[in-house]
């Protein structure tokens, strides 16, 4: 039962957090949360990312592990610092936690993209923390 609590208090933040993103932006859909026993503190989130066509994230960190496997479509992903990348269906990513997501976007103006992201971190923290530099 407290796991369940935990998820609907994580999923609720996440619909707060995206009725702030513009429209055409990406639709991100809470999967699956468990506290990870041989880690206190820590959680591992996993998420999927719907980007319709042109659609865009903001400049963002994850202060986690994010491992990406994209399932449909093609996205742009770049770090600060490091070249974009260009992934298909199929294809993963890595951002670190103290990489910034300069960079994350559908390629395509007329195709929609899909992804899962799982994510190492820390219990109760933002999946996604908007960055401003």
């Amino acid at each position: 039962m407290k796991q369940r609590h935990v998820c609907c208090w994580a999923s609720l933040a996440v619909l707060l957090m995206l009725a702030a993103v513009p429209a055409g932006a990406a639709d991100v859909k809470d999967l699956f949360a468990v506290d990870l026993a041989d880690a206190p503190g820590k959680e591992g989130r996993m998420i999927e990312v719907s980007y319709p066509p042109g659609a865009h994230d903001m400049v963002h960190r994850h202060d986690a592990h994010a491992f990406v496997y994209v399932l449909e479509g093609t996205i742009v992903m770049q770090l600060k610092g490091q070249p974009a990348v260009t992934l298909s269906a199929g294809q993963t990513f890595y951002e670190g936690p103290a990489d910034v997501h300069v960079v994350g976007r559908n390629a395509s103006d007329t195709e929609p993209a899909r992804f899962v992201v799982v994510l190492l971190k820390a219990k109760g923290a933002p999946v996604v923390k908007p960055v401003t530099e």
